[in-house]
């Protein structure tokens, strides 16, 4: 399910209209890939602000345990979800202002930093010698396809109880084998070769419930273009060309003491 901007159906077009668009295909569509910002396919959450109508996040029609574009408000009925390839994952260590300290993010923190051995556990969080809030996310850059065959950059990122779907992902990544034609050897197929279904599903514990994404695999990429697009993404990522929204956009600072991070974040 998309909202109703997506829904709105094209009207058709003549045949010269048509015939001029594939001519002139692409023109003043190219920007420099700095100046892209790759939007997050995020999980709504019950105190979204995307779910509030006085907020101006609010996204017509969604509801919790949807999925969303955090740039184009598009949105996935959870039950239904999304198809995607994996092209490229970074494990990212994140600063975060508590929200009794103003709220915010405060930057991202170096894998070899000393400083994320001098963490400690305060409930469900890790908290830094600063007072501030040490936020671990895996974050995975991948091609969502729409029905129609087309399909559009994102980031999903994974945190929290996140982590552990994003973990048996990338086991059951690693773990895919594919025989060669000629050789008869088992190999592994390259990432951006594989799709799969990202649905929700609901969680609870003694503090509440949630929305977690379920994953499953639908198969090996049948369409050589696709595949090869989804390898200049994952290219374009490796080389620092393309990056995500910043962390710190309107749509991940916290308006709920439930959470210090963001609103659509799980709060346990």
């Amino acid at each position: 399910m998309a909202n109703d901007i997506e829904k709105a159906k094209e009207t058709a077009l003549g045949t010269g209209v048509m015939d001029d668009i594939l001519e002139f295909a692409g023109e003043g569509a190219s920007f420099d890939s700095s100046e892209m910002q790759i939007p997050f396919i995020r999980v709504l959450q019950a105190l979204s602000p995307q779910l509030n109508k006085n907020k101006p996040e609010y996204i017509k029609g969604a509801g919790q345990g949807d999925l969303y574009n955090t740039v184009t408000g598009q949105y996935w009925a959870g039950d239904e979800g999304i198809t995607v390839i994996p092209c490229y994952q970074v494990t990212k260590y994140l600063e975060f202002i508590p929200i009794d300290m103003g709220g915010g993010f405060r930057g991202e923190i170096s894998p070899t930093d000393p400083v994320l051995q001098q963490t400690e556990r305060n409930g469900s969080k890790e908290m830094l010698p600063s007072g501030h809030e040490l936020v671990k996310s895996d974050q995975h850059y991948c091609l969502v396809l729409d029905v129609d065959g087309s399909f559009q950059p994102a980031v999903i990122d994974m945190k929290s109880t996140q982590l552990k779907v994003s973990r048996r992902w990338k086991t059951q990544i690693a773990m895919q084998k594919i025989k060669h034609p000629t050789t008869g050897k088992m190999i592994t197929p390259p990432l951006f070769a594989t799709q799969w279904k990202f649905s929700t599903v609901e969680e609870s514990n003694d503090k509440g419930s949630w929305s977690n994404y379920a994953i499953e695999k639908i198969g090996l990429i049948q369409d050589r273009d696709t595949m090869l697009e989804a390898k200049a993404f994952r290219d374009s990522v490796a080389a620092g060309e393309a990056k995500a929204v910043p962390e710190d956009s309107a749509e991940s600072k916290p308006s709920s003491k439930t959470s210090s991070i963001v609103d659509d974040d799980i709060p346990f």
